[in-house]
């Protein structure tokens, strides 16, 4: 398996005209069935928020009063339960969910159709959901693979990198126009960099936090943090 460093590498040469070819191949049409936002039968939404997509979340609506916990929570995978709940070390955010599970960006209109509330910066995994791109280092999005194709250059090679996956939605299949297959490659492109320079960051940046009981620390590109985005250093 090849480093993080060249896994980024790998994603930094990725070709746009590629990644719209292998999107225009699968096709895609957003249905606003709002699956892709809300819990499933077994676990609450849970998609990657970059620490600056949750500062420009906060922001996302001058009317609201938004802080850190209202747009991210830690990300579930790693933490333990104890008496007052989840607690211990976990790696990078989540959005934050509603009462249901559901991303608490998502809201639907009186016939059912989804909509995101903050849609124009929404982060990037909402961006390029179907679709993710085969690297280590990289996060799939809720919902299994059920298409992929290989880019020409990187299956002659026989490099698993060069597979854009598709992943489980009702707009698979749909026809998409070339300008909309290149937006969305150019996302899909620069959501895999920053997966992978987040991932090599949070390399870096970690050191063992060692949370008292009921507490929880995030470790993130720009350190270890507490579960309102404070650096962990501020509050000792």
């Amino acid at each position: 398996m090849q480093s993080l460093d060249a896994e980024l590498e790998d994603a930094r040469q990725l070709s746009v005209a590629d990644l719209a070819d292998a999107i225009e191949s699968i096709g895609f049409e957003c249905t606003r069935c709002g699956a892709c936002c809300k819990a499933d039968a077994e676990d609450d939404h849970t998609a990657t928020v970059f620490p600056d997509e949750v500062r420009t979340l906060e922001e996302s609506d001058r009317d609201a009063d938004y802080d850190w916990r209202d747009v991210a929570r830690p990300m579930p995978y790693g933490l333990s339960t104890g008496d007052d709940g989840l607690e211990g070390e976990t790696f990078e955010w989540a959005l934050q969910t509603d009462g249901c599970g559901d991303c608490t960006f998502y809201e639907e209109d009186e016939s059912g159709t989804g909509a995101c509330t903050a849609h124009d910066d929404r982060p990037l995994i909402c961006r390029t959901y179907p679709f993710s791109i085969a690297l280590a280092g990289t996060s799939q999005p809720m919902g299994e693979a059920v298409d992929s194709v290989a880019l020409d250059a990187e299956h002659d090679a026989g490099d698993e990198g060069g597979v854009v996956r598709a992943h489980e939605c009702d707009g698979l299949g749909r026809d998409i126009s070339r300008e909309d297959a290149e937006t969305l490659a150019r996302a899909l492109k620069e959501r895999a960099v920053r997966e992978l320079e987040e991932a090599i960051a949070v390399r870096d940046e970690y050191a063992p936090a060692d949370p008292d009981p009921g507490e929880i620390v995030v470790h993130d590109s720009e350190g270890a943090k507490r579960v309102d985005g404070t650096p962990l250093e501020e509050s000792e």
